[in-house]
């Protein structure tokens, strides 16, 4: 190897592409003392190479590569005779010593002549040095080394090498790249040194004729020619012209090329990226060089679009004028290697050829070129004809029918094109040129080659197709359906899902076992006019997706997986084709296939890599909706949401109408009509059966030759237009819009119709008649089947001479012409007519590609779709595979990351759901999550083992249950747990029926003690927790002793056995305990209730549903078991084990009333709006008391009466169907349940108003406090709700109730008796001692009594009002209202409470003699000396009364009988005038008598005659007692007075003196006068005797 070889080896790697490469950065190159400002270049070149920087003398470096390449072709025999002048730069004319001319540019006519392939023809001009040769006659340098000599002369004058001509230097390098005579090495030294001044920017785009060097560097490198020798030199070269091609795209120049340079510098690199003979790796470098050179030539779109601006037509129009001169054929025959010598190397001297007659030639030559003007023709920048020539060629490589190109090459001009399209897919798009390619020809090819067995054709076909539907999508609208269609035929599985033991079938219920659109396979009968196609042919042309080995359908899941993880994608399938009724669900379907292939199960019949790779893709499909939730909402120039919605349901009605079509018809069309789709007419159903691609041929064929369908045959004929086509064309349209039935009655009726039809709208000259046509349409059905039926072989079917001799005559009475036979048989044999899916192989595919790309235009562009607007439909209508699969993935996963992705995929289901009101999903959800939990089971509310732990001093004991170990021990059940309630917070408002899930778990946690009860601490309720079961042990390991040893275990067991009691929790389920615990707690309930706390009324009606659900229908047969602790519950101390009548307490039902009342009671709108169903179940519990434990009744009854007091104004609960069904309780269940009933009571009555009048007035209210009022528990309740009654403002004792009222006041009054003991032994310990102060009882009860007096004391200041407002009698009214106060007074007189006694001896003293008492004219009240002081006396009286407080009621008697005497003297005046005041009179003396003689000792026997003597000293003062002789109308009462008075007090007449002399009773007649004249004085002062007393 020679040292330039050496060299150019060592500098292969050096001026690698991108080792001079800035990328896209702005920057300057100093090439020696000269500075060029790479930034005036302009913006569509900012992107490609800058040069770089050099140390040299640009100059001297330029000379040297001549010499260095001189000097090797020197080395060469060829040029071994050579001058020295190339060496020497000699000057091709000795006498001109001016600048050189102008060198001719290779570009020109001469010049691509002249730059052949010889280096025998003369090229230049001859420069001499006077040098003779052998035979004496000078050397002619070769033209080759003649260049290099010219370019050293002309440099040598040279001072700045940028503005040297750029053609005169390159020429003499191009010379030799283009000279067939050179060898490998020299070719390499001068593309190197081209490449180096490239590179150094020594021809840049301020050298002159930049453009025209280019041109012809191009024309040079593409046509470069070398001696083929070494295949490894020979590969050198080509891998030098690749590093040059694309060192000159992607320079500054390279935008500069024609549009021909850049076709053909493509078709060089191609060609060598197709020749086998080549080695791999320059193939493959030919490949990457490919890759880079389409990469800046397609992102030269982009700026030709910037620079073209609004004008895109003009540039289209532009690209369609210049396609005439632009044509690539890259030779692909693999046979022979691009830039090799044309013809086998020649046996040509080493030495030019230097004979005499070669001198002129090579002179006259040199003349030409010197003389020829220069050309300035403008070189047209490439443009799109380049782009779409390339487009075309590498789109037409992929061809699959074509033999020549083999597998290896589509993968390469696969990847080449996946460049062009990820670089500027869009602008592809744009441009009609570039998109009628891709449209037709390139989806046609790619969607052909996806169908392929080889899986390096498969995988870059997919990524290919990805990238074009990514990036061109918008002009792909049927092609991107037929791609994922056959996608999602090939990928879903074809098998159920298989049942797992621990997965329940309803978890993933709503995963789809096939796609939307897919039906069963239906055998047709072969008629005998099509081709059967095979399945398996079927399969590769794409009409069946078919089964796929494993490897293959893992590229097409990542494919699809690809598409999904655009954002938009799926939303515009669902917006394109889910809401269009011609086209496939392909929105729902796709996510059915990534929902069905992501269980674990499809790995069977795939790879391992499949279910992953699409639980990836739908979760990105999730997120990716996630992430939209707060984007502000675009809708400009996008389908309106209910104009979709409608069409959607438009869609759904169709799909079913057709499904009914297909089956029967009429019940078809009649459904349709009823839905609105179509009108009664035959017209519009004929136009919605054409039009409809869900419509089966085969009926629809069946359907329009029956008879009495004549009037739908004729609509569906008039929807053709015939005009202007042959009888065989208007067949063939007819005939691929049915199947033509197998009958020949039903098919001669469609071809009399359209016979019919045709002859009338053809306008056709040619047929002359009806029967002309119908003859014809059956000749032409006849000749298809003819050519085109597997069972006719050869020479067996027809020919034209057959097919005319049979229609010979037909038309009229005459022939059809020969041509138009000719044509239409033509026709017939080269294209069958019949169904796509009926067409022979090849034909399939052509005849559904000419349809679809029919369809395009009317189907109009795809939507793009970057919104948000349309998620919520979306998602509404895909959310059911989604979350069936991740419940079944989470199911059935191990993995920790699969278990982070799915809990983050339940997350944003929830949080979609949520945010766009999805109850359906969020309810969903809840379900399957509630299952997965694991806390769902009837059998976790069973708490009769629980256990009650204390670990140690400083933590709350915990609960040991089953719930709680079984939870604490399954990890998947606690994520589940989380994840549950993180999905129900913030989501409260929307969930719907999966209530009922949370509702059941709150529950089994709830008794468990692993929550706490609902709103505890409420101030409505101010209750105290709910109470729980008893545990069955409650065990203090804190303070046990570390005794752990064998004897102490074995005494622990055995004593627990002995007890019958449960074993004690091992370590292992306490610390599952706690666990479970933990994982409640993380659970974030509190926020929870906060959110529901705050929920509108509506959004609480199906929580309220849900919890009202749970109460058992029969709680005896439903509710386990259960004790309660004593101290919680108002029940007598019995055992722990109840009796089998015992009602049942579930501390789960008391949750569900509470949780219930609390919600009901928040606000006055859920009072109306929920009040109604709560109420009727507390009222049901009311009405079985004896079936319920007493603790859930008295709060079912306390939730009531607060219900009621918030709803009355809407009449939910009466309040006397409440009081009734209270008192009708059985005596000891009111008892107990006392405590809550009367709190409820009290809410209901503290404050006036219709309810509190309501209640109080009801008998059955009375009934309850009287009931209750001899509990000890519940008495002073009921007496503060007495007291409020009576004592309020306003009272709330009337007349109904004054009665009721009085006689429970007095019964707390007689109550008081028990201070009675107290007050007497404190007497006798106290008797000698000076007597106590006296104080008032602290004894409640006592309290009770005595305020129970003043309360009925009191009363009597309503008597007047009440008697005024009521419609008694005046009789009847006193004694209504004033006798039962006197009564009640009068009956605790004899109280043995003294404190008690004495008030009531006050009270009663103070209303006798209170003035109200005798206001009106009626004299009932008389009848306190008959009904109120004599029973009073004569109880006292009685021995058992006296002997309940002696000394206390030796002073009563006294009081009492002094109160007679006062009260008759108080009324004597008005008694006076009253008939029966003897009897009263004479009445009170036997009372004073029977008082005188009760033996009670010196009191009474002083007071009593005390007494009378003031009371008969008044009545003679008075003038009512005087002797008969004074006043004979007095001596009645005269007489009888001292006859009774006599009888026990014998001295008291005289002792009177009541009987003076006349003449002391005549001094004394003006004052005894006084007291008739004043008797109010008198009155006064009795009164004030009374008082002193």
């Amino acid at each position: 190897m020679s040292r330039d070889e050496h060299e150019n080896n060592k500098m292969e790697p050096e001026l690698a592409p991108g080792s001079n490469s800035s990328g896209l950065q702005h920057r300057q190159s100093a090439i020696g003392d000269t500075v060029v400002n790479t930034n005036k270049q302009p913006p569509n070149t900012q992107y490609r190479s800058r040069p770089v920087t050099v140390a040299v003398d640009p100059v001297a470096l330029v000379i040297s590569e001549c010499i260095t390449v001189t000097s090797a072709m020197r080395k060469h025999a060829r040029w071994a005779g050579s001058s020295v002048s190339s060496i020497l730069g000699g000057n091709p004319n000795p006498v001109q010593l001016g600048p050189p001319s102008p060198l001719l540019r290779p570009g020109s006519k001469s010049s691509t002549a002249s730059f052949g392939a010889d280096s025998t023809q003369d090229f230049g001009v001859t420069n001499r040095w006077g040098l003779r040769g052998k035979k004496g006659k000078s050397f002619q340098d070769n033209p080759l080394m003649a260049g290099f000599g010219r370019l050293r002369h002309e440099l040598s004058s040279c001072k700045d090498i940028h503005e040297f001509d750029a053609p005169a230097l390159l020429n003499p390098f191009l010379q030799v790249i283009q000279a067939s005579s050179t060898s490998a090495p020299i070719t390499i030294l001068a593309l190197k040194a081209i490449r180096k001044f490239l590179s150094y920017g020594f021809i840049s785009p301020g050298s002159p004729r930049f453009p025209l060097a280019m041109q012809s560097l191009s024309t040079a490198i593409t046509h470069c020619r070398f001696e083929a020798s070494d295949s490894a030199q020979d590969e050198v070269v080509l891998l030098m012209i690749l590093h040059l091609m694309e060192d000159m795209l992607s320079g500054p120049g390279g935008a500069l090329l024609s549009d021909e340079s850049v076709c053909e510098m493509m078709e060089t690199g191609l060609t060598m990226c197709c020749q086998s003979r080549l080695s791999e790796l320059l193939r493959r470098t030919a490949e990457a060089a490919m890759v880079r050179m389409c990469q800046i030539i397609f992102e030269h779109l982009k700026h030709l679009e910037v620079e073209a601006g609004d004008d895109l037509e003009a540039l289209d129009n532009q690209a369609n004028g210049d396609m005439e001169t632009v044509k690539m054929i890259p030779s692909t025959n693999g046979n022979d290697v691009v830039a090799s010598s044309d013809a086998p190397p020649t046996n040509e001297p080493r030495e030019s050829s230097g004979s005499e007659n070669t001198v002129p030639e090579a002179e006259d030559a040199s003349r030409r070129e010197s003389e020829e003007p220069e050309d300035d023709a403008e070189i047209k920048p490439y443009s799109l004809p380049s782009m779409k020539e390339l487009f075309r060629v590498l789109v037409d490589l992929l061809d699959p029918h074509d033999k020549q190109q083999g597998d290896t090459m589509r993968v390469m001009a696969l990847r080449i094109i996946h460049v062009a399209l990820e670089v500027a897919g869009p602008s592809i798009a744009r441009h009609p040129a570039l998109a009628v390619v891709a449209e037709d020809r390139l989806c046609r090819h790619l969607f052909q080659l996806v169908r392929s067995d080889n899986m390096a054709i498969l995988q870059e076909s997919l990524i290919v197709a990805g990238t074009l539907l990514e990036t061109c999508r918008g002009v792909l609208k049927l092609q991107q359906e037929l791609f994922l269609s056959y996608l999602i035929a090939c990928l879903h599985p074809p098998v159920e899902i298989p049942r797992e033991a621990n997965i329940d079938p309803s978890l993933y219920d709503g995963i789809p076992q096939r796609p939307s659109g897919a039906k069963p396979p239906k055998s047709q009968p072969g008629s005998g006019r099509s081709t059967p196609v095979p399945v398996k042919d079927r399969q590769k042309l794409g009409m069946e997706g078919g089964a796929r080995k494993p490897d293959a359908r893992q590229a097409m899941v990542e494919s699809v997986g690809a598409l999904t993880r655009m954002p938009s994608f799926l939303v515009e399938l669902f917006v394109n084709y889910d809401s269009d009724a011609n086209r496939g669900n392909l929105c729902e379907d796709m996510i059915g296939l990534l929902s069905r292939s992501a269980l674990p199960d499809s790995a069977t019949w795939s790879t391992t890599s499949v279910p992953p790779l699409c639980l990836d893709a739908l979760l990105g499909f999730v997120q990716s909706i996630a992430e939209r939730l707060d984007n502000e909402p675009v809708s400009d120039g996008l389908p309106d949401q209910a104009t979709l919605r409608d069409a959607r349901r438009r869609k759904k009605i169709i799909i079913k109408g057709a499904t009914k079509f297909n089956e029967k018809p009429k019940e078809g069309l009649g459904y349709l009509k009823e839905q609105g789709i179509i009108n009664g007419d035959a017209a519009s159903a004929a136009k919605f059966l054409r039009s409809t691609s869900r419509i089966s041929k085969a009926v629809l064929g069946e359907f329009l030759a029956k008879r009495g369908n004549d009037e739908y045959l004729e609509a569906f004929l008039d929807l053709f237009d015939f005009s202007g086509k042959r009888v065989d064309e208007a067949v063939r349209l007819l005939l691929e819009s049915f199947r033509l039935p197998g009958e020949s009655p039903l098919i001669e009726r469609i071809v009399t119709a359209f016979a019919k039809k045709y002859f009338a709208t053809s306008g056709s000259d040619i047929v002359k008649n009806e029967d002309a046509v119908f003859i014809l349409t059956y000749a032409i059905i006849m000749l298809n089947v003819d050519q085109h039926s597997p069972k006719l072989k050869g020479k067996q079917r027809m020919e034209i001479i057959d097919f005319a001799r049979n229609l010979r005559g037909v038309n009229d009475s005459q022939d059809f012409p020969p041509e138009f036979l000719e044509a239409t048989f033509e026709a017939i044999r080269t294209n069958e007519i019949i169904l796509p899916d009926e067409h022979d192989n090849q034909h399939a595919f052509d005849y559904a590609w000419r349809e679809l790309l029919l369809k395009t235009e009317s189907a109009g562009p795809l939507i793009l779709c970057d919104t948000n607007i349309y998620d919520a439909d979306m998602f509404a209508a895909t959310w059911k595979p989604i979350v069936s699969t991740l419940s079944y993935v989470f199911m059935s996963a191990t993995d920790e990351a699969v278990f982070s992705r799915v809990v983050t995929g339940f997350d944003q289901c929830a949080q979609i759901a949520s945010r766009y009101g999805v109850a359906d999903a969020l309810d969903r959800i809840i379900r399957n999550l509630s299952y997965m939990t694991a806390l769902d089971s009837e059998s976790l509310a069973d708490t009769a083992l629980n256990t009650e732990i204390k670990v140690s001093d400083e933590s709350d004991s915990v609960m040991v249950s089953e719930l709680a170990v079984k939870l604490g021990r399954d990890f998947k059940a606690q994520l589940a747990t989380l994840i549950l309630f993180r999905v129900v917070k913030g989501s409260e408002q929307v969930i719907r029926h999966g209530w009922e899930y949370i509702i059941r778990i709150w529950l089994k946690l709830f008794v468990n003690s692993l929550i706490p009860s609902f709103f505890n601490g409420d101030e409505a309720l101010n209750f105290p927790k709910i109470p729980l079961h008893t545990p069955s042990q409650v065990i203090d390991r804190a303070t046990k002793t570390t005794d752990t040893g064998l004897f102490s275990a074995l005494s622990s067991y055995i004593s627990s056995y002995a007890a019958d009691d449960p074993p004690e929790p091992s370590s292992e389920e306490v610390e599952s305990s706690l666990s479970a615990a933990d994982c409640i707690k993380a659970c974030d309930l509190e926020s929870v209730f906060a959110n529901i706390a705050s929920l509108p009324a509506n959004s609480l009606a199906p929580l309220v549903e849900a919890l009202l659900n749970e109460l058992p229908d029969d709680e005896s047969s439903t509710v386990p078991v259960i004790t309660v602790k004593q101290e919680s519950l108002p029940s007598s101390p019995s055992a722990s084990k109840p009796s089998p009548n015992r009602p049942r307490y579930d501390p789960a039902v008391v949750y569900i009333l509470e949780f219930c009342s609390i919600l009901v009671l928040r606000d006055e709108e859920t009072v109306g709006l929920l009040g109604k169903p709560v109420a009727e179940a507390l009222q049901m519990i009311l009405r079985d008391s004896p079936q319920h434990h007493p603790y859930l009744i008295s709060r079912a009854a306390f939730y009531q009466f607060s219900v009621l007091k918030a709803s009355y104004d809407h009449d939910f609960v009466r309040a006397p169907v409440l009081l009734h069904a209270i008192s009708s309780f059985p005596p000891e269940i009111l008892a107990k349940t006392s405590q809550l009933v009367l709190q409820g009571l009290k809410i209901c009555i503290e404050q006036p108003g219709p309810l509190r009048s309501e209640i109080m007035t009801s008998p059955d209210f009375w009934v309850i406090l009287r009931t209750l009022a001899n509990s000890p528990n519940a008495s002073p309740t009921v007496f503060e709700i007495l007291e409020g009654g009576v004592s309020g403002s306003p009272s709330a004792i009337i007349a109904d109730n004054y009665e009721a009222a009085i006689g429970l006041l007095n019964e707390y009054a007689t109550a008081a008796k028990v201070g009675a003991a107290v007050e007497q032994k404190g007497e006798r310990r106290q008797r000698n001692a000076r007597p106590p102060k006296k104080e008032a009882s602290d004894n409640a009860v006592v309290s009770r009594g005595v305020k129970a007096i003043n309360l009925i004391s009191s009363m009597t200041a309503r008597i007047p009002h009440l008697m005024k407002q009521s419609h008694l009698e005046n009789s009847e009214a006193w004694s209504a209202y004033w006798l039962p106060i006197f009564q009640a007074l009068t009956s605790q007189c004899t109280n043995p409470c003294r404190e008690v006694r004495s008030l009531a001896f006050s009270s009663l003293q103070r209303s006798l003699l209170s003035p109200e008492l005798t206001c009106s004219d009626h004299k009932e009240w008389t009848a306190i000396f008959g009904e109120v002081l004599f029973p009073l006396i004569l109880r006292l009286l009685k021995p058992e009364v006296y002997s309940s407080d002696r000394d206390g009621m030796s002073e009563t008697r006294v009081q009492a009988a002094s109160l007679l005497c006062k009260t008759f003297l108080q009324y004597l005046v008005l008694l006076s005038k009253w008939d029966g005041m003897l009897d009263l009179w004479l009445k009170i003396i036997d009372i004073m008598d029977r008082l005188m003689n009760s033996g009670q000792g010196d009191s009474l026997e002083e007071a009593v005659p005390e007494n009378l003597k003031n009371v008969l000293l008044f009545m003679s003062s008075s003038g009512y007692l005087v002797p008969p002789s004074k006043d004979p109308s007095q001596e009645k009462l005269w007489v009888e007075t001292w006859k009774r008075i006599d009888r026990f007090l014998p001295d008291l007449r005289a002792e009177l003196a009541l009987e003076e002399p006349e003449v002391a009773q005549k001094g004394e007649e003006q004052p005894q006068a006084e007291p008739e004249e004043n008797p109010v004085e008198e009155k006064s002062n009795s009164q004030k005797e009374v008082a002193a007393s």
